[in-house]
């Protein structure tokens, strides 16, 4: 049985019950990409947005704002050639003067779009975050 099984393919919702060392590995089991990024040590949305490229693996050129991170998760991915989907992590984005609300919603939206993307694609892009 399929720890996914009641999570849409392409959507961003909240982490709740869902346990990471359990998402990487249904991930491996799914033979999909697992994308992991720690966010509490950010305090700024460069920072935020940095912390995402490190761990992504994001060439050197990441221009650390959320068009840059929209371009990312689709097109230099998509022309990277076929994809077997994503499963990413996004742990304790922070609640700080310098990344508010505002700025989650904005980082959560970029995502969004991206889940909307390859839905299109017809390839998975569940993400799953919390909150500091």
């Amino acid at each position: 049985m399929s720890l996914l099984k009641t999570v849409l393919p392409n959507v961003v919702q909240s982490i709740r019950a869902f346990r990471v060392a359990d998402l990487q590995d249904e991930a491996a089991r799914l033979g999909q990409h697992f994308l992991y990024a720690y966010c509490a040590d950010a305090l700024t949305k460069q920072q935020v947005l940095a912390g995402i490229a490190e761990a992504f693996h994001f060439p050197k050129h990441f221009g650390k704002n959320f068009d840059a991170l929209a371009d990312c998760l689709t097109d230099l991915t998509f022309k990277a050639g076929p994809q077997p989907g994503f499963l990413v992590v996004l742990e304790q984005i922070p609640n700080t003067p310098k990344f508010d609300k505002e700025a989650r919603e904005t980082l959560l939206d970029v995502f969004r779009d991206a889940a909307d993307f390859w839905g299109e694609k017809k390839v998975p892009f569940r993400v799953f975050y919390s909150f500091q």
